[in-house]
């Protein structure tokens, strides 16, 4: 049985699943201290006084230190990506020192000698605040004489990031169909399972004091190499290690103040220090998703083939730019144009300071906007022209003959075949007989319509080309690492630096090697997530983990084999070149010995006792992967929505998703991410909002005001796919991690737009609740 492509089990999930495991909060050296924030009550605010005195005499109360206390040696919190060379960059202090800008700013810290002492003595920091006009609303920010979120800067606009393909002009010009629509994508708090946590230990004195920071984040790698730009402590000095962690969905792909605090508190102190933030804390702190509005226009001929399209975004960066904050909505610009052929593209972004938690990362990054805008395009289009929304996709789409395909927004998608992911979803379901239904209930004027909504597309993986990432600006590149040890014993270990947050990177990088070096999947341990032992890595993020560290790690294998060929040629005393390897052994082409297997050959290896002249005693191999192209998963999700237009209650009554995401390493992985996936872009249609009142106060900080569904919000899945092998990796991988998410959105909005609009009804915003649904169909009705 080959372990590529088989349905196993998830081997970390005994520990992950029943908590006996070592998440960052289970950790608590001896002698730990504990930290806790004072975090501002205004959006925007000077800092006129903080008396801490009070607080300080406070029972088991170490320390409390405020924003200027750590003036000096606090530095600003990084940012990664200069979108444009006049990018507005505004100097980011982990802790504030005279004015606030969001809601949830941290202002001063208590360390104690535990949580709940520090927590108490927050209550006896006194802060006087002057209170400074609000910037909340992307369109007025915008406009001249707007109030300022930095009055430094003179401006609200970050920057302003313009990609241009073909004649515009020239293909919106006496157009016979020329839509023009505004999407709104509301604002999203990530919620991952496990909340943000940070304990960084300290270990000698002065200037050779080395420091283990233990947080929850996705990026162990770059993590370090921050830490040390901000605090000027030496990298080498500096070991981060990433424990398990409870899922990220791009929240802890991030440089937090707090991890950079506790590694200045811990060297101030000379205590390992600890931090735990709250689910209410983290709504407010944790960087948000989203939050964009898309003013975009689209030209068509009327049989309903595309001209061009032309987009102009404004994206809410919040109140400052944190690590890749101003790239995430560029990455959408490469998308809009989705699975379609075109003349000419236009897009236009500007990025905007807001008195709110800044954006960043959020499951998708970029690319659920571009294809929640393209799809809903698509339906408009087909509702304009009187064509059956499918219809117009498949007069306008790649078809699987003209890969690999340059597109107008300047990709080369290497393979795909839309034809076939569409046509095996709508058999799945039952296309035709719901649109016979959708008919009859309509001719019936029945109180509950039923609505069918089409998402059709692709999504750019494996992030990144590091070519293309210095094309955009970007400060780093997009390699990834992987070694294989194979020891003495004969038993395997694989360090990767892609680390896992709840991917199943142990099973299937374990897969992946035991089929590659023919050993038992059980002889195979995955090392990650520890930068003392993974010394090298660009981590977890962008779908990339498969396409780009999975990649690494079977190119390490064939290192492996090939080293192995000529100490087994010497023991064998044949050629190399008549070597054959397969199942695990070394045998002579055409001789039917038994010859070796990569056992054997591993403990020759370890023996030296006879190797060929020049050759080491190791087999152990690394390889540093950089892809040559993006890998690009597609796919076709149809829903269908039965909607109560008396009350506007929505019930997702039937959902198909048939993905095509390459080769399969193994499908229950497979089939968990893409449930994951749905659930989240499911989430931002019909539930989720971050809600700011009118003072910039934060509404949704709990679970019960931020509604993330349950398993009982959501339908069973219907879920298939089809394998369309990627071109550019040996693999023939694509990823899965993000494609749910992307697809989804569109098909729920779209289904309910499409019950509604005999009723007038063009658009939805999100989250769609019964409310909005409700005074949808009365606003539409009065038209």
């Amino acid at each position: 049985m080959t372990e590529i492509g088989h349905a196993r089990p998830r081997a970390e999930d005994a520990r992950l699943v029943t908590g006996r495991t070592r998440w960052t909060d289970n950790l608590t050296p001896a002698g730990t201290l504990h930290v806790a924030y004072l975090r501002s009550p205004h959006a925007h605010a000077r800092i006129d006084r903080v008396d801490v005195e009070a607080a300080r005499r406070r029972p088991n109360v170490v320390a409390v230190l405020t924003g200027k206390d750590l003036a000096e040696e606090q530095g600003a919190l990084p940012c990664a990506w200069q979108v444009t060379e006049d990018m507005k960059l505004p100097a980011h202090p982990p802790m504030a020192v005279d004015e606030v800008r969001y809601a949830g700013e941290p202002v001063a810290c208590v360390v104690a000698r535990d949580r709940y002492s520090a927590a108490d003595a927050l209550e006896d920091i006194d802060v006087d605040y002057s209170p400074l006009p609000v910037v909340l609303d992307m369109e007025r920010a915008v406009e001249d004489g707007a109030d300022l979120v930095h009055s430094d800067l003179g401006t609200n606009a970050s920057y302003t990031w313009v990609f241009e393909q073909g004649d515009l002009d020239a293909a919106m010009r006496d157009a016979p169909v020329l839509l023009e629509r505004r999407f709104v994508q509301q604002r999203l708090i990530p919620t991952a399972m496990e909340p943000r946590a940070v304990l960084c230990e300290p270990d000698g004195s002065g200037p050779n004091m080395d420091f283990t920071l233990y947080s929850s984040t996705q990026i162990p790698h770059i993590l370090r190499l921050m830490l040390a730009v901000v605090t000027e402590i030496p990298e080498h000095r500096i070991r981060v290690v990433a424990p398990d962690v409870g899922g990220g969905f791009g929240s802890k792909l991030q440089v937090y103040g707090e991890e950079v605090l506790a590694l200045l508190l811990a060297r101030r102190l000379g205590r390992p220090v600890k931090w735990t933030e709250s689910r209410s804390e983290g709504n407010m702190a944790v960087h948000h998703g989203r939050d964009q509005v898309q003013k975009v226009t689209l030209a068509a001929d009327r049989d309903g083939t595309l001209r061009g399209l032309k987009v102009e975004l404004l994206a809410d960066m919040g109140a400052y730019l944190m690590l890749v904050t101003p790239g995430v909505p560029l990455l959408g610009a490469f998308m809009f144009n989705g699975i379609y052929k075109m003349d000419a593209y236009s897009f236009t972004c500007t990025g905007v300071f807001t008195n709110k938690t800044p954006t960043d990362a959020y499951r998708g990054a970029g690319r659920p906007e571009a294809t929640f805008a393209i799809e809903r395009l698509m339906d408009e289009l087909a509702a304009e022209i009187g064509v059956d929304p499918v219809e117009v996709r498949r007069r306008n789409w790649i078809t699987h003959e003209e890969f690999p395909y340059d597109t107008i927004a300047g990709l080369t998608y290497d393979t795909g075949n839309y034809e076939a992911a569409t046509e095996k979803a709508l058999a799945l379901f039952e296309y035709d007989k719901l649109r016979a239904e959708q008919h009859d209930r309509r001719e019936r004027r029945d109180p509950v319509q039923l609505g069918i909504g089409v998402s059709t597309y692709t999504e750019m993986c494996g992030l990144a080309p590091s070519r293309v990432l210095g094309s955009l600006s970007y400060g780093a590149g997009g390699w990834e690492h992987a070694s294989v040890r194979l020891l003495p014993s004969g038993k395997v270990e694989v360090v990767t630096g892609s680390s896992a947050h709840g991917q199943g990177h142990e099973t299937a990088w374990a897969q992946i090697a035991a089929d590659r070096l023919g050993v038992p999947f059980e002889d195979v341990r995955v090392l990650h997530g520890d930068t003392a032992v993974s010394p090298k890595g660009m981590d977890t993020y962008g779908s990339r983990s498969l396409a780009v560290g999975g990649v690494a790690l079977y190119r390490a294998c064939d290192k492996v084999v090939d080293k192995a060929r000529t100490i087994a040629a010497h023991m064998l005393e044949a050629s190399e070149d008549d070597l054959e390897f397969g199942g695990g052994r070394f045998s002579v082409r055409g001789v039917e010995a038994a010859g070796l297997s990569i056992q054997e050959v591993t403990q020759a290896a370890f023996a030296a006792h006879d190797l060929p002249d020049g050759v080491e005693p190791s087999l152990d191999s690394d390889v540093t992967h950089d892809p040559e192209n993006f890998s690009f998963p597609h796919g076709t999700h149809l829903c269908a929505v039965e909607i109560d237009t008396e009350t506007g209650f929505t019930k997702i009554r039937r959902y198909v998703a048939v993905d095509d995401v390459g080769n399969v390493v193994n499908p229950l992985i497979v089939e968990g991410q893409v449930h994951g996936g749905l659930a989240q872009g499911i989430a931002q249609a019909l539930y989720e909002e971050a809600v700011y009142d009118a003072d910039g106060n934060l509404t949704t900080t709990t679970m019960a005001d931020y509604l993330v569904p349950s398993a009982a919000d959501l339908p069973s899945f219907t879920t298939d796919r089809t394998e369309t092998p990627a071109a550019g990796n040996p693999l023939g991988v694509k990823g899965v991690g993000e494609a749910g998410t992307i697809a989804s959105t569109p098909a729920v909005v779209n289904a309910i737009v499409d019950a509604l609009r005999p009723y007038g009804v063009r658009d939805v915003p999100m989250p769609c609740t019964p409310e909005r649904v409700w005074t949808a169909l009365r606003e539409g009705g009065a038209r």
